[in-house]
């Protein structure tokens, strides 16, 4: 009984198949039998057999006539009437390659039938010149019709021995076989020139010889039958091949077996190869329909024929959109399916896919018992009904929508494969407790197409066949290929794939081919160890994971990952910092009572047992709660596949095995690391917009970013959010000053400032110090700082009321230092102002003390030889006898330093923070005076009392060489 139908129809608008061809009723009501797909030409003869193989016209309106069919009948036509043509056909063809249906078109040919009950046959008679077929004499010798140790009497008392008796008796009666006649009493053949004259007596003749190596076999190491020996037989047919070449209008027309299924044991095997050898001197080869004809084979025999002109648009509007799906995802497809070619194999094989005719023809037909014509009308004859029966809804017939669970179908499946293929039907494939039917019946999304049921039977189809292949299986692509209708998501087949992948017992997988086998993989022992994990574990390597973030910090100056507790989170550092949180302590969309925010909220507020300073640097990153179970998923699966490829050789897994286990783990590391930030996706960030209502944690949602860490995800939303700056303006730095307001009087120190940056949450949250350094001298030097920003001073004097190093409007070098201040505009307007009066009055006097000091010169010219005394820059006049030439007077400019040099000893095992600090305090102010040259030179002096181990000395001198040390050695005592 069918069950109910499990693909629906794509929302396309289309109209699906059954609704555009209508298959043949037999077929429809599911009356076919093996009969009906294995003609028969000896029935034929006999006038038994289906009408579709008896009647001549019935033959030829079911009948597709392929390119070698077509051939053979012009040759037959041209032979016949003695105009030219091969006088020798060998059939010789693979099993179920069409040969027996040849024979039948050449017997119903030339029947004597009218021309018009041979329907489709003019392009054949124009071809061959013939406007009908001669009137034909024709023998049929069927060889597993003909017993060689029974004589056969005819109606007209002749006693009949052997093949040739046969032939000669069918050809012209009692005449004919009196030709034979001693021959045949005697078992010998007769000589070519007998037969000779026999045909010509028949012609036109045609002969046709059918499973010639079924009779000869028999006679095989066995003498004194009637049918004669075996070598007489082989006699008879090169004979028979000679007469035929001599004689017009005589022609010939046998099957030999090709392969080994057919010939049947060792007689068999050497009946075909001495066949083959007499033949193949004279014969006309043959070839049976490829696989583009054997589409319109198939359609005949199966689908009735489309006749309405709205049912061809309608096929071709499906065709079209189909091709429409290949070309728009070209990248989901093999690439032939974008060729205008694959567009027109989709026309010629409708409704059949041409997928499913290229699985058929080139897959199963390498099984040597499924014969390739016959076995595929058997196969798609039970396809079709059992469609037919439940409704199918589907587009086209593709390996997908093959009923693997239909009862017909899988008889007809399963007599061409081995018997342990039906648990694995059952198992994973198509059963009704089969892996494929319950993913789709766990999930929703899959379970809506039956996706996993379809690509199981997809690959099934594509792969049972061939288990010894080298390139066994089908690629992701030709399962798609098989699957996948317009109006679905591609991705959903897809995510189908690997969840078979993972599970599936008898599922395997070697790069990007997938196919089932009888053999059970090691998916199992794979999922059992997956099931066994801790939870302790799982976790544990998430969090091993998550620890390269710590040197892809992004805007952070440092990401803590997973810390145990709020203690682990050092408090010292006025930089935004990152904290990632453990896996478990998971966060979902306005949830005020969530692991994550409970623990956030602890690690923000304290340190350990004290309150935590620097609140506004901290931002913490937690995993989705659904999307944890997914995570964790991935990693049992890495895990499992880990350790058993790790264990391989105490597995003892064969080389197919460990291939597939280091390629699941590669693909479940894969999928862990794509699934990270998938999961790590909630930012609590610490807000309070307005200072006099308590901070809250606020929640964003972040979306994951292909090749991209979590820090740097996490910096750009944040930036763009504006919830971290990388760079404040001047303007907004005064700004908030006044809002809050952060002065302190008419001053506030820069220490404190950037403390209360990183201290309180209704500030900017700033990345670092440097950012509110570098907003502060953007402010000082700004033309407008009166009115808009502020100014900048070295330090304060409390006692004289009095900043020290004042500067506005210019460009000041800012550091972070108790004494240093951000001074209001006014004020430091107003001491500027004071400053420059001050100025102006000191010059004023200088210039009142210099005009004094010209008129002392005028006096003392008329005072003789004044001597001029200097005494640490004071001048003292004595009178003496000479008066020289008076200078100008000019001020004594005050004394400036050029150089600088200093040293100091440094910690080795603390080098590179005390470094730092000299950086930072020292070199740094020196570096921005105008035209500095710095050196600084780094003197190692390293006395060891024990010694230097070799391995020690070639590391230090190799490093120095390659550091540019400009001397570097070691010295004996």
């Amino acid at each position: 009984m069918a069950t109910a139908p499990i693909e629906g129809k794509p929302s396309t608008g289309l109209r699906p198949w059954r609704e555009i061809i209508t298959p043949q009723p037999d077929v429809a009501s599911g009356r076919y039998q093996l009969a009906e797909f294995a003609a028969d030409l000896g029935q034929v003869h006999r006038g038994a057999g289906s009408d579709e193989y008896r009647i001549p016209r019935d033959f030829f309106q079911r009948t597709y006539l392929t390119h070698g069919l077509k051939r053979l009948l012009i040759n037959a036509l041209q032979r016949l009437n003695g105009n030219a043509g091969d006088p020798i056909v060998d059939l010789q063809t693979n099993f179920g390659g069409g040969k027996t249906h040849s024979l039948l078109a050449l017997y119903h040919l030339f029947s004597g039938v009218p021309v018009s009950d041979l329907i489709g046959i003019e392009p054949v008679l124009q071809e061959a010149a013939s406007p009908r077929p001669p009137q034909t004499q024709r023998a049929v010798l069927v060889g597993y019709e003909l017993s060689p140790a029974q004589p056969r009497t005819k109606p007209d008392g002749c006693v009949i021995h052997t093949l040739w008796g046969e032939l000669a008796w069918q050809l012209l009666g009692k005449d004919g076989f009196a030709m034979v006649a001693e021959a045949d009493r005697q078992g010998v053949s007769p000589g070519s020139e007998v037969l000779r004259e026999l045909f010509a007596a028949a012609s036109p003749c045609l002969i046709l010889i059918d499973e010639w190596v079924v009779y000869a076999r028999q006679l095989y190491s066995v003498s004194g039958l009637p049918g004669g020996s075996f070598d007489a037989n082989l006699s008879f047919a090169q004979s028979l091949t000679e007469a035929a070449k001599a004689a017009p209008q005589t022609l010939v027309v046998a099957t030999i077996p090709a392969s080994d299924t057919e010939t049947g044991g060792e007689g068999g095997r050497e009946a075909a190869v001495r066949l083959k050898n007499i033949f193949g001197r004279v014969e006309s080869p043959w070839r049976p329909a490829d696989t583009e004809e054997g589409f319109e084979i198939v359609r005949r025999r199966l689908f009735q024929p489309i006749s309405q002109p709205a049912l061809f648009t309608a096929r071709d509007t499906v065709v079209k959109i189909f091709m429409d799906l290949y070309r728009g995802q070209s990248q989901e497809f093999p690439s032939n399916c974008r060729e205008a070619e694959y567009e027109r194999r989709l026309k010629a094989a409708y409704p059949i896919h041409p997928e499913l005719f290229d699985r058929l023809y080139t897959d199963w037909s390498s099984i040597e018992k499924f014969q390739r014509t016959r076995g595929v009308l058997r196969l798609m004859a039970s396809v079709v009904h059992a469609l037919w029966e439940r409704q199918d809804a589907s587009l086209f017939i593709l390996p997908a929508t093959v009923p693997i669970d239909d009862r017909f179908v899988q008889t007809e499946l399963m007599h061409y494969l081995e018997n342990s293929w039906m648990p694995v039907v059952e198992k994973d494939v198509d059963g009704p407790y089969s892996l494929s039917l319950r993913l789709d019946r766990e999930n929703a999304n899959l379970g809506r197409y039956s996706t996993c049921r379809r690509v199981a039977r997809t690959i099934f189809v594509g792969s049972a066949p061939n288990p010894l292949n080298p390139n066994k299986g089908l690629t992701e692509g030709q399962i798609k290929l098989g699957c996948v209708q317009p109006g679905e998501s591609i991705a959903t087949f897809g995510d189908a794939l690997r969840r078979l992948s993972d599970q599936s017992t008898h599922l395997y997988l070697d790069g990007q081919r997938y196919w089932y086998t009888t053999q059970p993989s090691v998916t199992r022992l794979a999922q059992d160890r997956a099931t066994q994990l801790d939870e302790d574990k799982v976790l544990e390597e998430i969090e091993k994971r998550l620890r390269p973030e710590q040197s892809s910090r992004g805007d952070f100056a440092r990401v803590h990952i997973c810390p145990n507790s709020s203690g682990d989170i050092a408090d010292d550092d006025r930089s935004i910092r990152l904290v990632l949180l453990k896996p478990h302590l998971t966060h979902a969309l306005r949830d005020a009572n969530s692991q994550a925010r409970a623990v956030s909220k602890e690690m923000l507020d304290q340190r350990g047992n004290t309150r935590r300073n620097y609140r506004n640097t901290l931002v913490f990153l937690a995993a989705d709660r659904n999307r944890l179970e997914d995570l964790k998923q991935g990693v049992r699966q890495y895990l499992a596949w880990d350790s058993i490829n790790q264990e391989s050789e105490i597995l003892n897994l064969d080389a197919f095995q460990r291939n597939q286990a280091k390629t699941k783990r590669e693909e479940a590391n894969k999928s862990v690391e794509a699934r990270i930030p998938e999961t790590y996706t909630w930012l609590l960030i610490p807000d309070q917009p307005n200072p006099r209502i308590p901070d809250e944690l606020q929640e964003l949602k972040l979306q994951p970013q292909p090749q991209s860490s979590l820090t740097a995800n996490v910096s750009r939303r944040l930036k763009t959010e504006e919830m971290l700056i990388t760079h404040y303006a001047g303007t907004l730095l005064r700004g908030e000053m006044d809002r809050i307001p952060l002065w302190r009087d008419s001053h506030v120190t820069i220490k404190e400032l950037a403390d209360y940056f990183a201290r309180y949450v209704y500030l900017p949250r700033l990345k670092n110090s440097d950012v509110l350094l570098a907003a502060i001298g953007e402010g000082v030097q700004a033309m407008w700082w009166e009115r808009e920003t502020f100014a900048y001073a070295e330090s304060y004097d409390a006692d004289r009321k009095r900043y020290l190093g004042l500067k506005a409007g210019q460009q000041v070098q800012v550091t972070v230092s108790t004494s240093s201040v951000l001074v209001k505009p006014e004020v430091a307007a107003a001491q500027i102002a004071a400053d420059e009066a001050h100025a102006a009055a000191q010059k004023a006097a200088v210039s009142q003390a210099s005009a004094a000091t010209a008129m002392t010169y005028a006096e003392l010219r008329v005072k003789p030889n004044p001597i001029v005394i200097e005494c640490q820059g004071t001048a003292v006049v004595e009178p003496t006898t000479a008066l020289p030439t008076p200078m100008p007077v000019s001020p004594t400019p005050e004394s400036q330093f050029h150089r600088f040099h200093g040293s100091v000893k440094i910690n080795p095992r603390m080098m590179a923070g005390e470094a730092g600090k000299i950086m930072e305090e020292i070199v740094k102010h020196l570096t921005t005076l105008y035209e500095a040259n710095v050196q600084v030179t780094l003197e190692i002096q390293a006395n060891i009392p024990g010694g230097v181990t070799d391995d020690i000395v070639r590391t230090v001198t190799e490093n120095c060489r390659t550091l540019k040390f400009e001397s570097a050695e070691f010295e004996e005592e």
